[in-house]
């Protein structure tokens, strides 16, 4: 069985949603995994946030205006009138619902399950237009199988064992669709796996049901050597490694989010990212095999925080970096970048919400110097330290760039730079023509 993951904006219209069977085989053993249809979720997420706000006037109009936008895809989707009548049920129903929460009390609980409601709709309706054209689909709802555990990390082996008995039941159908996105918590509550979280719900099933592979739609051609909206002439990459392609997807290639690869890493699934709109494009295969000798890809990551400790307590020092280390734990906020010399360590972060507790805690080890506005610049590939001659490429296309801090040798496969994001063009620009032209 293979998982089919479709984003927003391959189910973004209603044209775009009947296409899907252009690639969606109904003979095929597969559990297609869809998004929320592109835009409804930044709507209910605005609609959450005047809800909690208090604003009941401003969201029941955002309730509306969503409402009259899926009457309208309901109309072109489903013109059979048996099968519009079951569709507008469906949006009555959710909307309904929605519309009733500027009655009661709203919490967090609500808000979690109101960004539910996008993928609930696009998969319900989709299951409607399949069952109105005769083609049979089970839809398997998300809620009974994906589930986080107390510390909100993916419960696998409870999908498994709810899932799989569910597939069982239906053994004579090959289509399934669920939700991407949308879980239960530990407490049973309605919750989510964070925006951008389609792709993590996709591997997660290729892992608890051992898929052949796991398929990630989108509408760019696989991952590509450098970021297509800024670069000319890109290219997609035939192949990366799970690692090389974590890399990618955490520092700034956004096709992929960033956890999805790794419940297909561990248990072995390959993935391949390909193309909604070119679906004989061959877009790019993960699997745990790396092309040796080779620069893949280029990726940036924006929003980032330089925070350079000095102290003379680090030299000749044990258990500084642990402290240090410690502060940003007790402030749940990861690390991207570090470097160390004798009597510094200069290290990145991107989630600045308790940097002045943060910035507080750390001045009683030294001098803090804080540099905001700073990007990332990823270079992916063969940095293996038998090899030689890449490293230096790389500092040659950014020879006429400021470097603000360098990270090599971390892995084998990355050689990642920051410097202020409005250097970030043109050093993305600079290292495309150093690297691969």
């Amino acid at each position: 069985m293979k998982i089919l993951k479709f984003g927003g904006t391959s189910v973004g219209s209603p044209e775009r949603m009947t296409k899907l069977l252009d690639i969606i085989n109904p003979n095929v053993e597969q559990i297609v995994v869809l998004s929320a249809v592109s835009g409804t979720t930044n709507s209910l997420v605005e609609i959450a946030n005047y809800f909690l706000a208090g604003d009941k006037k401003k969201g029941s109009e955002c309730v509306e205006n969503l409402y009259q936008k899926y009457k309208a895809f309901v109309v072109e989707l489903l013109p059979a009138t048996e099968f519009q009548e079951q569709g507008n049920e469906v949006i009555d129903y959710h909307f309904s619902f929605l519309a009733g929460l500027a009655n009661d009390i709203f919490t967090s609980i609500e808000e979690k399950v109101v960004l539910a409601q996008g993928e609930l709709l696009s998969t319900t309706l989709y299951h409607i237009y399949l069952k109105s054209i005769g083609v049979p689909s089970v839809l398997l709802p998300a809620l009974d199988f994906m589930k986080t555990d107390e510390d909100n990390e993916p419960d696998i082996p409870f999908t498994t064992k709810h899932l799989m008995p569910l597939l069982e039941q239906h053994k004579d159908n090959k289509l399934f669709i669920t939700q991407g996105y949308i879980c239960r918590n530990s407490f049973g509550e309605v919750d989510n796996l964070r925006r951008g979280g389609s792709d993590y719900t996709a591997s997660l099933l290729g892992a608890a049901i051992l898929a052949e592979e796991v398929q990630i739609w989108t509408d760019i051609d696989g991952m590509h050597n450098n970021d297509p909206r800024i670069v000319k002439g890109t290219k997609p990459i035939a192949q990366l490694s799970f690692d090389e392609a974590a890399e990618l997807a955490y520092f700034g290639a956004k096709i992929l989010h960033p956890q999805s690869v790794f419940p297909a890493q561990k248990y072995k699934i390959p993935v391949r990212l390909l193309n909604t709109m070119e679906p004989s494009a061959a877009g790019t295969l993960i699997t745990h095999d790396s092309e040796r000798g080779k620069i893949k890809s280029i990726a940036a990551k924006d929003g980032i925080t330089a925070i350079r400790i000095q102290s003379s307590r680090m030299l000749l020092a044990y258990g500084f970096l642990r402290r240090v280390f410690e502060v940003f734990e007790r402030y749940k906020t990861p690390i991207d970048m570090i470097t160390t010399s004798e009597v510094a360590v200069s290290l990145t972060i991107d989630e600045t919400a308790h940097l002045p507790q943060i910035i507080e805690e750390l001045e009683s080890f030294g001098t803090v110097e804080v540099d905001t506005d700073h990007s990332i610049v990823c270079v992916v590939g063969d940095f293996g330290s038998e090899k030689h001659g890449f490293a230096s490429r790389v500092l040659e296309g950014l020879k006429h760039i400021p470097i603000r801090m360098i990270s090599y040798g971390g892995s084998n496969y990355n050689v990642s730079l920051l410097i202020l994001s409005e250097y970030k063009t043109e050093a993305l620009r600079s290292l495309h023509n150093r690297l691969f032209e």
